[in-house]
This record gives C-alpha cells, sequence and structure tokens, in this order.
C-alpha cells in the first residue's frame, strides 16, 4: 500500500516552529475542513483572525501551510501542505534531537487534551459510540524487534481505512472523524528497576 503524502520536518528550526499549540490546532483545522481563511480558522480553533494569520505565515516558512491564492489579506485561504507530518527518526543531529523531543512534548499534551475533551462529552455520546471507544492500557514483555513488529502490524490495519481521509466518498454511512493514538514505550520504571538491580550484583562481588 502506498505512503500517503507527509511533509517531512528535519530542520530543528521548522521542529520548534511546529511545536506550538496554536499551530498545531491550525494544521488539523486545515487538514480536516481546509482551505481555510484566518478569519475562519481562528472561529474553529477559538483564536483571532490576526494569531491565526500570525501562525500560518510561519507555517508556510517551512513548507507546512501554503496559500491557495485569491482573496486578499486574513480572507486569503490556506491549505496544509500535506495530510501528515513525518518527524525525524532516531538517530539525528544533537539539535534536531532537542527540537524533536520538544515537540513530542507539545504533541503529548495535545494529544491528551483530545483524550480530556472526550472524556468531558463522552456521556453526552451515544451508547454505541461509548461502547466502541478504546480506554486502557496493556503491559506486555516484548523485545525490540517484537515492538517494532507490532508497530508494523498496527500501521498495516490502520492504512486500510486511511484512504477515507482524503476520499470522503469512501466512508461508510454513519463514520465519523476517530482519533487514534499509538503510543508503546518501554516502561521506565522497569529499565531503572533492573539497572539498580545490576548495580547492587557489581558491588558484592
Amino acid at each position: 500500500m502506498a505512503r500517503p503524502k507527509s511533509v517531512r520536518l528535519t530542520d530543528p528550526r521548522a521542529l520548534r516552529a511546529y511545536a506550538h499549540p496554536t499551530r498545531l490546532a491550525l494544521v488539523g483545522a486545515l487538514r480536516r475542513e481546509g482551505p481555510l481563511t484566518a478569519t475562519r480558522a481562528g472561529e474553529l480553533i477559538g483564536e483571532s483572525p490576526a494569531s491565526c494569520s500570525f501562525h500560518l505565515r510561519q507555517l508556510a516558512k517551512y513548507g507546512i501551510a501554503e496559500e491557495t491564492g485569491g482573496g486578499t489579506g486574513r480572507e486569503r485561504p490556506w491549505r496544509a501542505t500535506a495530510p501528515y507530518t513525518r518527524l525525524p527518526g532516531v538517530g539525528g543531529t544533537p539539535q534536531q534531537t532537542s527540537a524533536s523531543g520538544l515537540l513530542y512534548r507539545v504533541l503529548a499534551d495535545h494529544y491528551f487534551e483530545q483524550v480530556r475533551r472526550w472524556l468531558a462529552a463522552r456521556n453526552l455520546e451515544p451508547r454505541s459510540w461509548q461502547k466502541a471507544a478504546h480506554f486502557g492500557d496493556d503491559v506486555l514483555y516484548l523485545t525490540a524487534e517484537e515492538l517494532a513488529d507490532l508497530k508494523r502490524r498496527v500501521g498495516d490495519l490502520l492504512a486500510s481505512y486511511r484512504s477515507r481521509t482524503t476520499q470522503p466518498s469512501r466512508r461508510p454511512a454513519g463514520a465519523r472523524r476517530v482519533t487514534v493514538l499509538r503510543l508503546a514505550f518501554p516502561s521506565q520504571d522497569t529499565r531503572d528497576h533492573v539497572v539498580a538491580k545490576g548495580r547492587r550484583k557489581r558491588r558484592r562481588r
């Protein structure tokens, strides 16, 4: 299956520019509802047109958003340059590592704000949607290779639905936009315990 179009951010300045709650909200709105003017975007995310106009220009500076043409001033339409964003992988420069670390922390706050909004509104949703929603965690014992394989398999499953994001005609009746958060990482408590245990053993020798 072809990888969906994405904008790849590697410049530490671009990563830091993207790591702003208003810009993340703007990009989300452009990808869901765009093209949008600064005025309309402001209505959707609860910011002033002036603020949105400024942040849209910053996003355009790093190739994340662009003008579609037409309109004047804050009534110029903008769109996202791609439906997805790719961040640097492991092993980048120290500057990339620092900037991407900042962005990941801001993204984590952004994701969990969405979770909090869902929890606040959950009781107002139809029971079918309340029951279908996922909320929980699993503690697994995996090797790094097994965790990478799990990531690939989950990604393949989600990819089978991804065309509906950009092709509304493929959405079945009753489909709604659903946020799927993927988080899987080694437990720091477990790692610290293992390291500490190993150190105690070495001291006894």
